[in-house]
């Protein structure tokens, strides 16, 4: 690892023009084998004194506090960037969120603040493709889903006019659509709503009638050997 890592130098080629030889003092090449490994070996040092969760560069930090208790974030964040600190990492500060579920009793506890400027504290935030609400609801990640599979179904019906096979279609609808409307669905497929469940399934209908053009919803699935939607992502969760 030492020896891979020890002396090396870049330069920069624009045209035929190459700039000089610069040491290097730190980093890792990119797109290198030992490149995840030894990201994973930094970031195992992150251990503050909370439950901690950690996805590649993506870390969070959970706390359960009593009605009556004191919040203790701060001083977890604090011993995470000293760990951090000491690793040779920076914690990105404006990419961090603070977010509070659950109802909270009197004053809410005081911001958290890293590296002593404020943490945003949000009501939803993004975790891992996740869009989680304070509440615990899921209309957000629903309108953010069905919006983004919006576009593929218009790619969906551009090669239907473009004369591919049905069986083709519906190899595009369960690699390309589908995987966007049901991804982490054991998380949040028990809390939707009748509504929420039933825009997702008349997305899933509108791609099996470009797919094989009949009236029929449920003639059309058993054409395609394919469930009711909601029927799936229980059978996923």
């Amino acid at each position: 690892m030492c020896a891979f890592l020890r002396d090396r130098r870049q330069r920069v080629k624009i045209g035929d023009v190459l700039s000089d030889w610069l040491q290097l003092m730190a980093r890792m090449p990119q797109k290198s084998y030992l490149g995840p490994l030894t990201f994973v070996i930094l970031i195992d040092a992150l251990r503050p004194g909370c439950l901690t969760h950690k996805y590649v560069d993506d870390t969070t930090m959970n706390e359960i506090v009593d009605k009556s208790a004191v919040s203790s974030m701060q001083s977890f964040v604090d011993e995470l960037v000293q760990q951090a600190t000491k690793t040779g990492m920076i914690v990105n500060g404006r990419q961090t969120k603070e977010i509070l579920i659950g109802s909270v009793l009197g004053d809410p506890p005081v911001s958290v603040t890293l590296s002593d400027a404020p943490v945003e504290r949000v009501t939803t935030f993004k975790l891992l493709g996740v869009h989680v609400a304070n509440d615990l609801k899921w209309a957000q990640h629903v309108d953010t889903i069905s919006s983004k599979t919006a576009s593929r179904l218009y790619f969906l019906k551009l090669l239907k006019r473009s004369g591919v096979d049905p069986d083709d279609l519906l190899c595009f609808y369960k690699t390309v659509v589908r995987p966007v409307l049901e991804y982490a669905c054991p998380a949040w497929h028990l809390s939707l709503t009748t509504g929420q469940s039933k825009a997702l399934e008349a997305i899933q209908r509108k791609a099996i009638m470009i797919i094989f053009a009949h009236s029929d919803y449920e003639m059309s699935l058993m054409l395609a050997g394919l469930n009711m939607f909601e029927e799936r992502r229980a059978q996923l969760t």
